[in-house]
């Protein structure tokens, strides 16, 4: 039996959001009208989703000496995973974000690396125990791609399933790709990857078959929002619109990373790709009814009780 369910590689990153009824002009100061902190990065995010879903969790990161770090060490053991693989380096603070929110919930965000960037493939070969002692592996972009590789490669040779979320959307290194069993783009990624369009409904199908035979993948996932997904699974020859859920959305920051670390999840049960996705799914718009990133991530418990019209909660698992 594999040690881990879940292993995810990816950032850590401490947002810093100040809202404000528009953006400064150059060279202006202006009064905000909120501020809010909260520990957030996509590794971080997926991590606790997959083990609230009940997932054995393991994250390899780095984060920086500082008060940030401690906070995030503090977070994620708290949700049961385990952070011995996590590197603290000495110089460099844990990566931050700095969102300015509109009224209108539109966002710009400066993000400063720090610590996430100083990964090495040193760093992903001293873990190689967790990265092919796991079911699966989920990888961002986040981190420098020399990193992501080597941990996708080791993963792969293993037999781990592999699952890439392209994200920060940008030119893909084509090494990644046969290290990788399932890609989960977003509608804006998808469109990067094919210069194809999703608002087209039609052809997102189109999109996700394209990647699926051009990265050679066991299986393709094009999430939505709130117009759902789309499936497309090489194993079974399934290809399927997964529907969205009706929620009170109040924040949609980390629903991506929720849908993806409660997929890894569901897929390290041995759930069909369909069937997690439709999970994955639930887990995703439930993780919209809260704010913040990492900590609006659901339970296994929610997540299936939206899936069967019942009431449900949204937060960590009960002791």
């Amino acid at each position: 039996m594999s040690a881990y369910d879940v292993c995810v590689l990816g950032s850590f990153m401490k947002d810093l959001v100040a809202t404000a009824e528009r953006r400064p002009l150059p060279g202006e100061t202006l009064h905000g009208t909120g501020f809010a902190e909260f520990l957030g990065g996509k590794g971080v995010n997926q991590a606790i989703a997959a083990a609230r879903m009940g997932a054995r969790t393991a994250i390899v990161g780095t984060i920086g000496e500082d008060r940030y770090g401690a906070e995030f060490l503090e977070l994620l053991e708290s949700d049961g995973v385990d952070t011995a693989w996590v590197v603290r380096h000495p110089s460099l603070g844990t990566g931050v974000g700095l969102p300015l929110v509109l009224p209108d919930g539109g966002n710009s965000i400066i993000i400063v690396s720090r610590a996430n960037a100083a990964i090495t493939p040193a760093d992903v070969e001293a873990a190689a125990d967790v990265l092919t002692a796991s079911r699966v592996l989920s990888v961002q972009l986040e981190l420098p791609v020399e990193a992501s590789r080597t941990a996708l490669r080791l993963a792969s040779a293993a037999g781990v399933t592999t699952i890439l979320t392209p994200a920060p959307v940008g030119p893909v290194d084509p090494t990644l790709a046969r290290f990788v069993d399932i890609l989960v783009p977003n509608e804006v990624e998808a469109a990067a990857l094919t210069g194809l369009d999703c608002d087209d409904e039609s052809q997102v199908p189109v999109i996700a078959r394209k990647l699926a035979d051009e990265w050679d993948l066991r299986g393709c996932v094009v999430t939505l929002g709130s117009r759902g997904a789309f499936v497309v699974d090489r194993d079974s020859g399934a290809e399927v619109w997964i529907e969205p859920h009706q929620v009170a959305t109040v924040d949609t920051v980390g629903a991506g990373d929720a849908f993806c670390g409660s997929l890894a999840a569901s897929l390290a049960s041995g759930a069909p790709l369909v069937d997690a996705v439709r999970l994955a799914n639930a887990a995703g718009a439930l993780s919209t009814t809260v704010n913040g990133a990492a900590d609006s991530a659901p339970d296994r418990a929610a997540a299936l009780a939206l899936l069967d019209g019942a009431a449900f909660s949204v937060g960590p698992p009960s002791p």
